[in-house]
């Protein structure tokens, strides 16, 4: 379960190599307006002119994973530089895809 949980931290804090690496080639993320929805090479090329997230805190962590699919679900609290504090909670989902995990979905709803 850890292995989940430091793949989620590294895509609110690594660049686009991870997201690459691994992200599903046709994964979905949802991001409060004005981002929206955006779906697979958009979501690597949308992190060349986003700011990269320097610290994150999760709580109220809960994992669920059966048949090769995990879904986390959490209260994110993240910072960058020079920017306020964004809270949101926050759902990934997974799916085992050989020897590793590949992020196939992300969802954020601010939470104040």
């Amino acid at each position: 379960m850890e292995e989940l949980w430091s793949a989620e931290r590294d895509f609110w804090l690594s660049g686009q190599k991870h997201y690459a690496e691994a992200m599903s080639e046709g994964a979905v993320m949802v991001f409060p307006d004005p981002v929206g929805i955006l779906t697979g090479r958009a979501i690597i090329e949308g992190l060349q002119a986003a700011p990269r997230w320097s610290e994150i805190a999760f709580s109220e962590e809960s994992a669920h994973v059966e048949d090769g699919t995990a879904v986390l679900a959490y209260r994110a609290e993240a910072s960058r530089e020079g920017g306020e504090p964004y809270r949101a909670l926050c759902t990934s989902c997974y799916r085992r895809s050989e020897d590793r995990w590949c992020l196939v979905s992300h969802h954020q709803t601010p939470a104040d």
